[in-house]
This record gives structure tokens, C-alpha cells and sequence, in this order.
């Protein structure tokens, strides 16, 4: 401490004369004062200073069995030689560093060396690989207690956040309105996922109680002023760049929604609640325009689908075909000699090896196979490339025979495959889906393409070990890192193995699209994203016929409404659906219904017509029906008068007048009720006459005949 040494800005070689025999003297004199625990050094002291292999004289000085059975357990573990003598460095460094037995280094003390490493920069370029082989072998092994994460990258991951620390994260000064926030998130959090308690206090305290603030600063309840809410809904609708803001109605349906939850708690808990009652400022007519945007926003999504849907066919055989060509290249490269040429498919590759790659080669066994594409001049890592379009294939090729959602797809473990005998012996395979969004099971009756793909899979995380490793994945929604399980959609990078995340996943499919455009011109200005494929499932299974119900039941929707929100209908589905069910209306009709008609039944049809003529024009009623108004043909209103007959309507309502004028003479009371009954239809059939008159005949023409 004297010389400065621990403070870590001095080297033990900045201690000597200048002699240079004596660095190595020193460095190693350190080495073993370290080891034998005859000092303490800092972490900063500790890790400026290289040692040459210092956890091996450190294990050997220790001579703890608590500590030879981890090292045991790291030399079983599959990873590579150099991630080994990593992690054994890891805990070495730990325990000197902290004075303490490794029967004492608890998660909090290993969580601590690591993120101080880290921030340090001493991971000599692998600060965020340090203490993760380390961790996990000390989580399986049971030095750990069960309620630690069984990553370290797990435990490093920030937890979801109280009601008071979301509303805290807003920095709501006024401890009345704080308080307030709080027990309301408090209640609402019972009921709701993290997510939507997280937009929820985002809306609240964010977005309203901050803006209210920003346009009347002594705003101290809730009830506001008219000209107060029509500034702050100003600001609402538009963004902090200065673009609209396209989520102001739900915005505003979860401000009403507060504001009516206080009112009706306020009946129940008036010791709670009923200070904080006011009318609400929006009314019922301002989130009605929340259903025109959806339906808008259904609009795009029926666009985007009926864009996608036909190059869809065309997408997953390019997807195929890159799969491919990468997985030959990488075959015929892993073979090659450096600078060697390669020819697969079309394209000349050339063989790369660096001292990079023999140096990765030496600490991990085997090195990222790397080539050189002539026709481009781009140097490739075949290694890494050929892994992403496999996972690629397997997403691409999962999501559309499935229509299963992101966080359902990576939910997907080995467990999910089961198999189902039915009565006649038949084995089926099923794909078990246990969502955590909404909590319900349901089985996917698996295709040979879908089981095609998942036997693929299994196969190759199995390629070099026994079973399906044990992953974990990471829920964004809840922030909550769930127990080692064999996930299907895993991928090892370093020491860590885990499931794919869905922000990772959308960006591979991205990039994936962009990609592919570039080699197929047919697929430019085309994205696909993860929910497309769920759409596009959802169209083909009720556009093929498919019972709406049971598409809901394969989509995991519990209300019908929500999966004909998916569907996108196209013109000539309709015309073949409707032409469809016409023919089956006439499939089930009596057969006798469709006999030729006899002679006497087609004269007796053709007189049908004869007798629909009348005076006034053509009476329109059905074919084998009497007149039902005893031929009062003026107040029929099948009655279609003829333009000519306009005249002798003249003639009639003239005598209607006349006889109006004797039955009020006389009295007549009930004969004068019918004649003004009568002149309101002619006035009406008038009319429809002079409309025909105007818009005269049709001249359809004459038909050329082809020759």
C-alpha cells in the first residue's frame, strides 16, 4: 500500500532499479505472496499485474477439497480448454482478491468480481465472457442456493422494477399524486403482466401527469381545466421529434380507464379512493376513434399480407437454396488447404487461414472456417454464417407451418414433441404449445415438413453430445430468466448457451430479407417479420376451407372475432367461397326439382306473363301467384308503370279530385280517407314514371359475329 502498488495505476515492474533481471523476480515473488495469502492485493492491483499461469500455483497452495471438487467438475464440462482455464482463473482471482474459501464465495461475491472486471476493462478483450463458465458450474453443482439464476448473465439482468420504482423512473415530485400512482399500480398489478403495468405507469406518469405538469404547472389534483386538457392533448399528439403520435388513442382509452377505476373503487374504499374522484376530461366519443384506427391499421396489415402472400412460395425456396449453398460450402471449405480454390454452385470461393484463426484454433481446438468470395472480394466467416442461415431455415420454415407467435416459437423445448395413437393404430406426431401470454395449452397436429424441421433441429444441437443441452431463456415481458431447459432454439456464443431472443430473431429475418433481395429482384421491398408468417398461416387455413373454429383452436385464439381480425380475404376468394356454397345449395335440393319441364308447365309459365300485363304497365309479382290486392293496381306496389301511361295517370288522379270533392261534400268521411290514400301512391307512381322516362332505352347494340 505504501508503494502505490495497490491502487492499481503501478506495475510490480515499475518497482525495480531498472534492472531487467529483476522483473521476472518480481512478477513472480507477487505471484506466490498472492497464492499463499500472504497479501491481499486489490482487484485493480491484481489485474494489471499478468501472472503466468497463476491459478495452477494458487489451486496447488490452496489445498482445499471444496475447491478440487470444482475443478473436477470444470474438467468434465464440454467447453473448450481455453474457457476452462478461464473459469479456473476466474474463481482464483476472486478468492484472492476478497481474502475468502471458495466454500465462501457466494453468487454475490462472484456477481461482484465480474461486474468489477468488467467495468475495469481487465477481461484482456473478454470482459463479457468473465466468471460465466465459472457461474454456471457452480449453479449446477449446487453451491449456489436455488433461488439464484443459473447464469450469470441472468443474474446481471435487471429485475422488473416495483410499482414505487416505476413511478420513481418518472420523477413525480409531488408526494400526493406519487402516492397515488403507487397504490394504483399496486391494485392494477394483480391482475396484469409487467409489460402492460410498465406502459401503463409509462402512459400515467409519463405522458399525462408529466405533460399536465409541463402546461399547468400548479396542477395538484385531478380535475382539470377545459383549456388545460385541450393544451395537453396538443401535446400528446405529437412525438418528442416531432412526429404524430400514432398511439394518442390508447393513450388516452388508459387515462379514462384511470379516472373511471377511481370512481367505481371510490364506491367500495371511500377512505382510499374518494379524494382522488373527478369527472373524467375525455369522453366516450374521443376513444371511439380508437376502433377507426384499427380498423385502418387492419387495412395496412390486409395490404401487407396480400403483398407477401404471393412471393411467400418464392422467399422459402431462396431460404432453402442459401441454407444449402452454405452448409456445401462450408463442408468442401473445412476440407480445403489455405489459398486453395473452391467452386460450389456458381461461385469461386478461395480458402483463408490467418493468425487469428490459428491463434482461436489453439485455445479452442478447432477455427472458424473463413473464405474469400472472388466474384466480391468479401472475406466470409463460413462458420458463423452457415449457423445463421439454419436458424434461419428452421424459423422460417417453423413460423409457417405452425403460425405460431415470436415468444411461442422460442418457448418450443424438446418437451413440446409428443405423439398421439389414434383408434385405428395410426401414430400421430403433435407439437404441444404452453404460451406464456395466455397461460392456455394447445396441440399443433405436426406435418411431415414441420416434423422434417424439428427432427433437424434435435439433430443438430445432438451433433456433438448425447441429449439436447439445458438453455435458458430470457422473458423481456416479465424480466424474469426462466430454468435450464432443452430449448430448441438455442445457440451457444462462448460460454454461454441460451435461447435466441425475439428483438435478435426479427433483426435475423430483417437482414435475412434484405439478403435474399439482392440475389432474387422478386423479393426487393419485402420484410418479413415473425408475426407476417402467423397472418399468412391464418389466411391459407380458412381461405382453403378450413372451419373458422378450428383455425382459432390451431392459432390459440379464444374469441373467433380475434382470428378473423388475422385473416386477409382476397377477391377471387370470395367469388370461389360464394360459388361454392351455391353448388352445394343445389347439390342438396331434391332431384326432382331439376327435371325438364312438361309443355303444359311451360305454357302454363308463359301465360304467368301474359297475365302480369295490365292497363298501367307490368305488374311484377311471383310466378304462380294471385293478385293480392284484388287488381288495386294504383296502390300495388309491385306496379311498374310505363312512361307512356303517364297521360291516362294524369286522367285518374284528375277523377280521384273530382270524387275527393263529392265524398266532402256529402260527408263521406271514411270514402274520403281512401281517395287521399290513393292519390299519395299515384303521386308516387308518377314519379317513378317520369324517372324512367328520362333515362329512356339501352341500345346494347348489335353482336359482330367472329369469324
Amino acid at each position: 500500500m505504501a508503494s502505490g502498488l495497490n491502487d492499481g495505476d503501478r506495475r510490480i515492474r515499475e518497482l525495480t532499479t531498472g534492472d531487467p533481471r529483476l522483473d521476472g523476480e518480481l512478477g513472480h515473488a507477487l505471484l506466490l505472496l498472492c497464492c499463499l495469502r500472504v497479501i491481499r492485493p486489490s482487484l485493480a492491483a491484481f489485474r494489471v499485474n499478468s501472472f503466468v499461469r497463476y491459478h495452477e500455483h494458487f489451486e496447488v497452495a490452496q489445498n482445499d477439497p471444496d475447491l478440487e471438487r470444482f475443478l473436477a467438475l470444470v474438467d468434465g464440462h464440454e467447453a473448450s480448454a481455453h474457457f476452462k482455464r478461464c473459469a479456473r482463473f476466474d474463481v482464483a482471482a476472486a478468492l484472492t482478491t476478497q481474502g475468502i474459501a471458495f466454500a465462501d464465495l457466494s453468487a454475490e461475491a462472484l456477481l461482484h468480481y465480474a461486474i468489477a472486471t468488467r467495468e475495469g476493462g481487465w477481461g484482456a478483450g473478454y470482459e463479457s465472457y468473465v466468471g460465466h463458465l465459472a457461474w454456471k458450474v457452480m449453479a449446477e453443482s449446487g453451491h449456489f442456493p436455488a433461488h439464484v439464476p443459473a447464469t450469470l448473465r441472468g443474474a446481471k439482468r435487471a429485475p422488473a422494477m416495483t410499482p414505487a420504482e416505476l413511478v420513481d423512473w418518472h420523477n413525480i415530485t409531488d408526494p400526493d399524486i406519487h402516492a397515488l400512482f403507487v397504490a394504483y399500480l399496486t391494485r392494477r398489478s394483480h391482475d396484469i403482466d409487467y409489460s402492460t403495468l410498465r406502459d401503463i405507469a409509462a402512459d400515467l406518469c409519463g405522458k399525462f401527469w408529466t405533460g399536465v405538469r409541463k402546461v399547468n404547472p400548479a396542477q395538484a389534483d385531478l380535475v382539470l381545466a377545459p383549456e388545460d386538457y385541450q393544451s395537453w392533448r396538443a401535446v400528446l399528439e405529437i412525438r418528442g421529434d416531432g412526429q404524430p403520435r400514432l398511439s394518442a388513442d390508447g393513450v388516452l382509452t388508459t387515462i379514462r380507464a384511470f379516472y373511471l377505476d377511481i370512481q367505481g373503487w371510490a364506491a367500495q374504499e371511500p377512505e382510499s379512493w374518494a379524494r382522488w374522484v373527478a369527472p373524467c376530461p375525455i369522453g366516450s366519443r374521443e376513444t371511439r376513434s380508437q376502433a377507426k384506427s384499427k380498423r385502418r391499421a387492419k387495412e395496412r396489415m390486409d395490404g401487407r399480407i396480400r403483398r407477401l402472400q404471393p412471393i411467400l412460395p418464392a422467399f422459402v425456396a431462396a431460404v432453402i437454396a442459401r441454407r444449402d449453398h452454405l452448409h456445401e460450402l462450408l463442408d468442401a471449405a473445412a476440407d480445403a488447404e489455405p489459398d486453395q480454390v473452391l467452386t460450389v454452385g456458381a461461385k469461386n470461393y478461395r480458402r483463408l487461414f490467418t493468425v487469428g484463426d490459428a491463434r482461436h484454433a489453439e485455445r479452442h481446438g478447432q477455427a472458424n472456417i473463413r473464405v474469400l468470395d472472388e466474384s466480391t472480394g468479401r472475406k466470409l466467416n463460413v462458420t458463423f454464417l452457415e449457423d445463421s442461415a439454419f436458424w434461419q431455415w428452421a424459423t422460417v420454415e417453423t413460423l409457417q407451418h405452425t403460425g405460431l407467435r415470436c415468444e411461442e416459437l422460442l418457448e418450443l423445448s424438446q418437451l413440446s414433441i409428443r405423439q398421439y395413437a389414434r383408434p385405428n393404430g395410426e401414430v400421430v406426431a403433435l407439437l404441444v404449445v404452453a404460451p406464456s401470454k395466455t397461460d392456455r395449452e394447445r396441440v399443433i397436429p405436426m406435418t411431415a415438413e414441420l416434423f422434417h424441421v424439428v427432427a433437424t433441429i434435435i439433430r443438430r444441437l445432438t451433433r456433438n453430445r448425447r441429449s439436447v443441452p439445458l438453455a435458458t431463456r430470457y422473458d423481456p415481458y416479465e424480466r424474469i430468466t426462466s430454468e435450464p431447459q432443452p430449448f430448441l432454439f438455442q445457440r451457444t456464443i462462448g460460454q454461454r448457451t441460451e435461447v435466441i431472443n425475439p428483438g435478435s430473431l426479427r433483426a435475423e429475418l430483417g437482414k435475412l430479407s434484405d439478403v435474399l433481395a439482392v440475389e432474387h429482384p422478386e423479393l426487393a421491398g419485402c420484410r418479413f417479420t415473425p408475426h407476417d408468417f402467423r397472418r399468412l398461416f391464418a389466411t391459407d387455413l380458412v381461405n382453403h376451407g378450413l372451419p373458422i373454429h378450428i383455425g382459432a383452436a390451431l392459432l390459440g385464439h379464444l374469441d373467433l372475432q380475434t382470428t378473423h381480425g388475422y385473416v386477409t380475404v382476397f377477391q377471387e376468394d370470395v367469388i370461389r367461397h360464394y360459388q361454392t356454397h351455391l353448388a352445394g345449395r343445389r347439390a342438396a335440393r331434391a332431384a326432382r326439382e331439376y327435371r325438364t319441364a312438361s309443355t303444359t308447365e311451360w305454357a302454363e309459365f308463359e301465360e304467368h306473363f301474359d297475365k302480369r300485363k295490365v292497363e298501367l304497365g307490368n305488374c311484377g309479382r311471383p310466378y304462380a301467384t294471385p293478385c293480392e290486392h284484388e287488381h288495386a293496381c294504383i296502390r300495388c306496389p309491385l306496379l311498374q308503370v310505363d312512361p307512356g301511361m303517364i297521360g291516362r295517370l294524369d286522367e285518374i288522379n284528375t277523377d280521384l279530385i273530382a270524387r275527393r270533392e263529392l265524398a266532402q261534400t256529402k260527408g263521406w268521411l271514411g270514402e274520403l280517407e281512401g281517395i287521399d290514400l290513393t292519390l299519395q301512391f299515384l303521386q308516387d307512381k308518377r314519379a317513378d314514371a317520369h324517372r324512367l322516362a328520362k333515362l329512356g332505352p339501352t341500345n346494347l347494340g348489335i353482336p359482330a359475329i367472329r369469324i
